[in-house]
Parts: C-alpha cells; structure tokens; sequence
C-alpha cells in the first residue's frame, strides 16, 4: 500500500471493469477510500448487473483497501447524488470523483437513431454531470476536491460515432467550465483522453501505433486526485496517456482575423476569407484520407 492518496475519498464511476477498474484499485492502493460505481452493463448499454461493482470492492477489501459498491445508473440525476451520498454516508466526505463510465452505439450520422444518440450522450456527457453536479456542491463546502471527467482523442470528430464524439466534446467544454468556476473554491477539474487496451478499444477498426495499459492511466489519474497536482495548480487540463506518453492538448484559442471596413458581404468574404482568414487544416481527415488509401491497397490502417 501505498499513501500518495492517504486520507482522501474517491468515487469512480465505470470502475466495475477496464480503465475504471484500475482506477480504483490504484487509488485504493495509495491509501484512498473508495466509491466503486458500475450499473454492469455491456459494451452497448445492456444487461446491468450490480455483482460488477461488487466484485471490484472484493478486490479492494482483499488486499487490504476500503471500499463500498454503487450500482446506480449514473446517467441520471439521482443515481449521481446517490454516489455522493453514500461516499458521505460511508466516509463522511469526497475528495475527488473520477467519470469513466460510457457505452458505445456506433452508426453514421445518416443512420443513427434518437435512442442511439440520447443513450451515449445520457451516459458519457449527463453521466459526467450529475457527478460533477453532486460532488462540486459538496467539495465548494469543503473548499477542496478534484472532478475528473474521461474524454477521448474521437473529440476531433469520428466517422461512425457522432454520438461519442459530440459527448467527448462536451465533457471538455464541461472540465474548462468547472475548472473556472470552481477555482475560487479550492476545486481543480481536468479530463484524460486515454488510449488504452479495453473493451471499447477492442472494436477500433484499426491499428492503433500507440496504445497502454489501464493502468498506465490509472497512475495518471492517481496524480490528478493528489495534492501534489493541486500544489502544481493542474486545473481546466486535457491529457492524453498512451502508455509511456503523456500528452497535453492546446487551450482552444482563434488563430487568425480579418476586419472589413463597413461590414461584410457574401462577395468581399469570398474575396478575403481563403488568403486572410482560410482555414486550420483538420487532422483527422487528413488520416481518414490516409487510411483509405491504406485500405484500397490492402494494407490494414494505422491510427496515431
């Protein structure tokens, strides 16, 4: 065991299994109390079971950790404040929550139905802030706490998961807000984009170059819960972690302007846009592009 985390209670969703799983048994180690929340479901949402959960805090206990089991589907406001409440219940407080949880229903955009749209949103984004939403009330209280939300690098678009891509989206500009409006507080919030060997990872239809271990994020994450990220003021942060690699993601910020005397019209923006303004190249696509050609030449795709 463990005492980079000695003293704090941590609640993680989705940590029945993969990412989240590691998560918790990483922060038990360090001496964390741990909230294990899973509604066990399958990779596409089905078939809840709450011996998930249950198993993992086992696994705690075992080896000498604390832990207690949630099984509530997080995607719902209640089922986020009952997490909270029973980390308050059982340890009397919450010092950071970390939302892993997420499903998958990959379709294009032409063909995807409202459930499949309203089903990975309600998990991955509302999912995200009925945690965020209980636990930041309570940590502005105690005027101290971490909010680690789970985004992916599929935030910069995604053939057949709009879905997906627009939660993973969110849950950024949801981290940056938090991030601002908790900081007088005392409340730092950061997202990870991990790239790791999981049961969502299984179906990417590609090679991936660079790809880890759960627990090569979970030790990231264990960072983040810590105080000496708190010392470092890490807050409002996007990271990726692919095993050895970590990454930080650039702030959004404009990168160029044209200003017309007299306001603009459809002929002078046409005239101006593509050498003043143009455009920021889309890196996805130019690998969309790549990949393609890969495929028509027989090659299996490579993803970065």
């Amino acid at each position: 065991m463990g005492n980079f985390l000695t003293g704090k209670v941590v609640a993680v969703t989705g940590a029945g299994r993969g990412i989240g799983r590691a998560v918790a048994l990483a922060a038990a180690a360090e001496g964390a109390r741990v909230v294990v929340n899973d509604y066990g479901v399958s990779v596409d949402g089905a078939s809840p079971t709450s011996e998930v959960a249950e198993s993992v805090v086992k696994e705690i206990e075992a080896a000498g950790g604390e832990a207690v089991a949630v099984a509530d589907d997080i995607s719902t406001m209640a089922g986020g404040q009952r997490l909270v409440d029973t980390a308050l219940a059982s340890y009397g407080r919450i010092d950071g929550v970390v939302c892993v949880a997420g499903i998958l229903r990959e379709r294009m955009l032409f063909n995807m139905s409202e459930e499949e749209w309203d089903s990975v949103v309600a998990t991955h984004l509302k999912g995200t802030f009925t945690v965020f939403r209980a636990a930041s009330a309570v940590m502005r209280g105690q005027r101290s706490g971490t909010l680690i939300g789970f985004t992916s690098g599929n935030h910069q678009g995604s053939v057949a998961q709009a879905n997906y891509s627009a939660a993973k989206g969110g849950i950024i500009s949801l981290v940056r807000s938090a991030a601002l409006g908790l900081h007088k507080y005392g409340v730092t919030a950061n997202a990870v984009a991990p790239v790791a060997r999981t049961r969502m990872s299984a179906g990417v239809p590609m090679e991936l170059t660079e790809i880890g271990e759960p627990e090569d994020v979970a030790a990231f994450v264990v960072y983040l819960l810590s105080d000496r990220a708190r010392e470092a003021k890490v807050t409002g942060q996007v990271y990726t972690v692919a095993g050895p690699r970590i990454a930080v993601w650039a702030q959004p910020r404009e990168l160029r302007s044209a200003h017309a005397c007299g306001g603009w019209t459809p002929e002078t923006i046409a005239e101006f846009l593509p050498g003043a303004v143009g455009v920021d190249p889309m890196p996805m696509l130019a690998r969309l592009e790549e990949m393609e050609r890969a495929a028509r030449e027989g090659d299996r795709p490579n993803a970065r």
